[in-house]
């Protein structure tokens, strides 16, 4: 039986159903799933700059390094996508911003919802993700409220991942 999980724009009331990959990538499916099971995953939403069609939230760091795993530097609508950023990789003022710890950095857990996205970052070139689940259920109504993020801002919403039992 496939593993599910919801993924919400809390402000906005929409959600969609993604399913793991676990075949795909197995060791980052794995660590999602787990830290799922300690409860929701998620902190305010951005939206991209560089790559396009991508909201994303940095949450706290959980389980091991798993390093690059059916990794891809162009998204399709309906990836769900895993980074690591080490404490050097974001900027400062956008870790103070999100409370991300200085040290630390974060993992960058983000949702593609439109065609067309290319992972180059001006300041440190190709930035490849980890494609750990697609979304199966509501791309549609979570493609226009995460159009809403950039149209409208990102204040106040927040991404939020959880297990679907």
């Amino acid at each position: 039986m496939p593993k599910l999980i919801r993924i919400t724009l809390e402000r906005r009331g929409v959600s969609c159903v993604a399913e793991l990959l676990e075949k795909e990538a197995p060791r980052t499916a794995a660590a999602v799933w787990e830290a799922l099971g300690e409860g929701p995953l998620g902190g305010p939403a951005q939206h991209a700059k560089y790559a396009r069609n991508e909201v994303y939230s940095i949450v706290r760091r959980f389980g091991p390094t798993i390093g690059q795993e059916n990794p891809t530097v162009t998204p399709i609508p309906g990836d769900v996508c895993y980074f690591d950023f080490h404490g050097g990789m974001l900027d400062a003022s956008f870790k103070e911003d999100q409370d991300i710890d200085q040290a630390e950095g974060g993992i960058d857990l983000a949702v593609f919802y439109g065609r067309n996205n290319l992972l180059l970052n001006g300041d440190v070139g190709w930035v490849p993700g980890n494609v750990y689940a697609t979304i199966v259920e509501n791309l549609p109504a979570m493609a226009e409220a995460c159009h809403d993020v950039w149209r409208s801002g990102s204040v106040g919403e927040r991404l939020v991942y959880e297990r679907v039992e």
